[in-house]
Formats: C-alpha cells, structure tokens, sequence
C-alpha cells in the first residue's frame, strides 16, 4: 500500500491556493485603503489618534472573516 505523499507527489502544483490567499491580501489592503479615504472625508476633525483607532478596529474587524 502506498502512502499519500508519493501520490501526491505525482500530481502537477496546483496553484489555485496561493493565487486566492495573494487575491484576499489585496482586497483587504484595498479595503484598509479606502476606509481610511472615507474616514479622512467623512470625519476630518479627528486626531491622529483617533483616526489610527477606527483603522485598527476595522482591520480587527476584516480579520475575523474567513
């Protein structure tokens, strides 16, 4: 009986995985970008502090998507 890992090591990479891991990265950062866009137009009266605070919670909030 033959083990999975020679029979995997027959098949062509595949790299679907890394392409959807590589599409998600830049769609986050695209969404981290105009946030911050949208939180410097709505709300220009923050400080840097504050503004720095929403980004985190965002980005918090971004991670707990799958």
């Amino acid at each position: 009986m033959s083990d999975g890992n020679f029979n995997r090591a027959l098949l062509p990479a595949t790299p679907y995985a890394s392409g959807l891991k590589a599409g998600r990265a830049q769609g986050r950062a695209k969404a981290i970008a105009a946030f911050e866009a949208w939180l410097a137009d709505a709300m220009p009266s923050l400080t840097d502090a504050e503004r720095l605070a929403h980004v985190a919670a965002f980005r918090r909030l971004l991670s707990n998507q799958p």
